[in-house]
């Protein structure tokens, strides 16, 4: 038997909602600012974001970011899916890696725009198309909030899958069990 019932927290339930909550309005504004980003350049032409494939991975890891959280919430009231804390607990878990991963192709992107490579004589974009560059900072800024997030809700959906379980006994208990 447990001693201490996850579904009757209402505070831990009420920061989980908030959390996903959050989470929309933040991949939105992020898919908004990198989707509507470009920057015309006489010299070099256009930069706009479906030039780049890391931006294109982080949008689309954005929105199912964004729609999983949205179904997640609605869902975290439905008494026959809040028993079903491996299923919450897995998601979360794949959302925040996919998170990481296309948070660092971007973060990648922006160090190469704004210390280009030497090696390849590949200069820095940066200079060229600083607006650019400072509109995919406040995407990246709002991508790893995001993530932020997505890491707390790891955190609270793994106690809630964890704590079914009784914890394992010392063994100077096991011991006196068995005796």
């Amino acid at each position: 038997m447990r001693a201490f019932d996850t579904n009757n927290v209402p505070t831990l339930k009420i920061i989980d909602f908030s959390l996903r909550l959050c989470v929309i309005p933040l991949n939105v504004a992020s898919i908004w600012l990198t989707v509507t980003n470009q920057q015309d350049n006489s010299t070099y032409g256009k930069l706009e974001f479906s030039s780049l494939q890391s931006l294109k991975y982080m949008v689309c890891i954005s929105a199912i970011s964004a729609g999983y959280a949205l179904v997640a919430a609605v869902s975290s009231w439905v008494k026959c899916l809040v028993t079903k804390a491996w299923l919450f607990f897995v998601s979360d878990q794949v959302v925040a890696y996919l998170l990481v991963t296309s948070g660092a192709a971007v973060v990648e992107i922006l160090y190469l725009a704004y210390n280009g490579d030497k090696v390849v004589t590949w200069s820095e974009a940066c200079t060229s198309y600083a607006s650019f560059c400072n509109r995919l900072i406040i995407a990246l800024v709002l991508h790893a909030l995001t993530l932020c997030c997505f890491l707390v809700l790891a955190v609270i959906s793994a106690y809630r899958a964890f704590s079914i379980f009784e914890p394992p006994l010392s063994p100077k208990e096991g011991e006196e069990q068995r005796n």
